[in-house]
C-alpha cells in the first residue's frame, strides 16, 4: 500500500498543478478564488518531502502508509491557506490515524475505505458540515458508499477504488444546482446555485488519481 500511496501523492500533485487554474476559476465564482493555487502549493510541498529511497522493510507496510498520510496532513495544514488547508490536512491526519490502528493484515480495499471514512468524519467535524451543503462532502460521502457497495459485491481493490472515483466525480457535478450553506460560498445565497463546488471538484480529482495509482501498481 505504501508504494501505491506514494504514487498517488505524486500523481495528485501533478494533476492539481495541471488543473490549478480550473480549480481557482471555480473558486473565484463562489469562494476566495485561491483553491487551485493553494492546493498546488500544498501538494508540491508534500512531494518535496517524499522519501526518494524505498523503505527498508523494517517497518510494516500499513505503519509506513499511516506515516505517509500523517506527514501529508501536517504539510497541508502548514502550507495551505484558506479553508482547504485545515480541511484536507485534517482529512489526511485522520486517514493516517485510521491506518495506525488497523490490523497489519487488513485487506487493501478495507484499509482504504477505513481511511476514507475517517477522513470524512474529520472534515465533517471540523467544518460542521454534512452532505447537501455544497462542499467536498458531496463528493466524498457518495464515494465511500460506492466503495462499500463494491466491497460487499466482492470487488478487488482496483474495482473498489474505481467505484469510489466515479461516485466522487458524479457527486462533484451534482453540486452545481445546490445552494451553498457553508463557507464563503454561503454568503452568496441563491447566487451560489449553478456553480460547481471547487472542494468537491478537487476531492474527485484526488480520488480519481488514487484509482489510477492503484491500477498503475
Amino acid at each position: 500500500m505504501y508504494d501505491a500511496l506514494d504514487r498517488w501523492l505524486r500523481l495528485s500533485a501533478a494533476r492539481i498543478h495541471d488543473q490549478a487554474a480550473t480549480l481557482t476559476a471555480l473558486d473565484q465564482a463562489i469562494g476566495d478564488g485561491d483553491h487551485g493555487i493553494n492546493l498546488d502549493r500544498g501538494f508540491a510541498a508534500i512531494v518535496a518531502q517524499l522519501d526518494p529511497t524505498p523503505p527498508d522493510g523494517t517497518e510494516g507496510d500499513i505503519a509506513r502508509s499511516a506515516g505517509l498520510l500523517r506527514n501529508a496532513g501536517r504539510t497541508l495544514i502548514s502550507k495551505v491557506g484558506g479553508a482547504s488547508g485545515p480541511l484536507y490536512g485534517t482529512a489526511f491526519l485522520r486517514a493516517g490515524s485510521a491506518l495506525t490502528t488497523a490490523d497489519a493484515a487488513i485487506a487493501p480495499g478495507d484499509a482504504l475505505l477505513s481511511a476514507l471514512e475517517a477522513a470524512i468524519a474529520g472534515i465533517g467535524g471540523l467544518g460542521k458540515a454534512t452532505t447537501g451543503e455544497k462542499t467536498m462532502l458531496d463528493a466524498l460521502v457518495p464515494a465511500l458508499h460506492a466503495g462499500e457497495a463494491a466491497r460487499e459485491a466482492g470487488a478487488d481493490v482496483a474495482a473498489i477504488v474505481a467505484s469510489v472515483a466515479t461516485a466522487a466525480e458524479t457527486g462533484a457535478t451534482a453540486t452545481i444546482p445546490l445552494l451553498a450553506t457553508k463557507g464563503r460560498a454561503s454568503y452568496l445565497g441563491e447566487r451560489s446555485i449553478g456553480h460547481q463546488d471547487p472542494g468537491a471538484t478537487s476531492a474527485a480529482l484526488l480520488l480519481r488519481s488514487l484509482a489510477d495509482a492503484i491500477v498503475a501498481g
